[in-house]
């Protein structure tokens, strides 16, 4: 059992890097997510209040894009001021459309052509989701592509695109349910995920 654990000095520090990293990315979202952490904590029912959460989770993008380029080797800190206004005017795009895609949604739900234009709706925002992950792993690898590139790489390598999302909601399913455990351990795990299946994606 001891000669398994007799690993190169190398790879211990390797690992010991990338602990590093997921720790500063948890710690850098919670503290630029400030203001929507507090509010979720607050308010009983945030679906009932869309725009005030839309405009709160727009803080969600540069902080992301942010958590990628230090995954990738850059500082935190630094890469939130240089990504952030590009950052925040993608998020902002996504984050638009979700609020339209949504409201269609609900408007639809009761209606006659619901039963058939409800689930395609879904599977737009769930495509325009992993899309605008992909466009902010473009910041920090200075990809030229755009909004349509991160699209269309999207439904390319859609396993890819898919199991990203899929962790990214498992994560933020255990931070509403243990925030301060979840928050320590969970979102730069996730994102570690993301950031390697949105690399691969992109420069394959």
């Amino acid at each position: 059992m001891l000669a398994r654990l007799n690993a190169p000095a190398d790879t211990w520090e390797l690992i010991w890097a990338w602990v590093g990293r997921v720790l500063v990315v948890n710690l850098g979202l919670a503290v630029t997510n400030l203001p929507l952490l507090l509010a979720l904590s607050v308010v009983d029912r945030p679906w009932r209040s869309p725009v005030f959460f839309a405009v709160l989770s727009l803080g969600l993008g540069p902080s992301l894009a942010a958590a990628f380029a230090h995954l990738h080797g850059d500082p935190f800190v630094r890469s939130y001021r240089r990504h952030f206004a590009r950052a925040a005017l993608r998020w902002s795009v996504v984050v638009a459309g979700l609020g339209i895609l949504a409201a269609d949604v609900v408007a639809l739900h009761d209606a006659d052509p619901g039963a058939l234009l409800v689930p395609m709706l879904a599977v737009l925002a769930v495509l325009l989701l992993a899309a605008g992950v992909l466009w902010l792993a473009m910041l920090p690898l200075h990809h030229p592509g755009g909004a349509r590139g991160a699209l269309w790489v999207a439904v390319r390598r859609w396993p890819l695109s898919l199991l990203s999302l899929t962790v990214l909601a498992a994560a933020a399913a255990a931070v509403n349910q243990a925030p301060v455990a979840g928050l320590a351990t969970v979102p730069g795990c996730a994102l570690l995920v993301a950031w390697h299946n949105s690399r691969v994606a992109l420069t394959t």
